[in-house]
This record gives structure tokens, C-alpha cells and sequence, in this order.
């Protein structure tokens, strides 16, 4: 029971709280929140794009985190056939979901 006499579902809470947990672990890094905001700016961008709007950032680093949040489901890597080649980033539907928490 809770303050004001309604029933709290424990199952609910648990739930909830595993979820915020996920995002933020989604979220950690120092740099991921700003790439995020930079595709939420401006999509798709360029690596190169990123790397001038971030230039704080290492490419190693960059790489890294941009492949990290690609394998949660929050960028979306686009590789065009062309010479050169030409390699893009967006945010995933799931991604852009985040525009609300930022």
C-alpha cells in the first residue's frame, strides 16, 4: 500500500525500474548522448559530419561508441555501393523515442 491507500504492484515497479536501468546503461558513455543529440539535429549524417560536430572526440572513440549504440538498436548504420565509399548514421525509431528524455 502506498500513502494515499492504493495497492503498488511490486511486479510493476521491478519492471519499470529494469527498464530505466537498460536505458541508462544504453545511454553511459561519455559521448553517446551527444552523438545522439547530433542525429537527433540532423539525419542521416556522416562520420566525418560527427567527427566536426564532436571534435573532442577520437576517432577510435567515436567508432566505438557509434558501434555500441548501433548494436542496441538506437543508430542505424547506412553503407552505400559507391568508391568512395560512403557510410551514413541515423537514429532508429527506438532512438528518436529518446528525444523526449534529452
Amino acid at each position: 500500500m502506498t500513502l494515499d491507500s492504493r495497492p503498488v504492484d511490486s511486479r510493476a515497479s521491478v519492471c519499470s525500474i529494469s527498464r530505466v536501468e537498460h536505458a541508462l546503461g544504453v545511454l553511459r558513455g561519455r559521448w553517446k548522448l551527444l552523438i545522439i543529440y547530433h542525429l537527433l539535429v540532423r539525419r542521416p549524417r556522416r562520420f566525418s559530419d560527427l567527427e566536426r560536430a564532436i571534435p573532442e572526440v577520437t576517432q577510435k572513440m567515436l567508432v566505438q561508441q557509434l558501434c555500441a549504440l548501433e548494436s542496441d538498436g538506437v543508430v542505424r548504420r547506412i553503407v552505400y555501393d559507391e568508391v568512395p565509399p560512403h557510410v551514413e548514421y541515423e537514429l532508429t525509431s527506438a532512438g528518436a523515442e529518446l528525444a523526449t528524455a534529452l
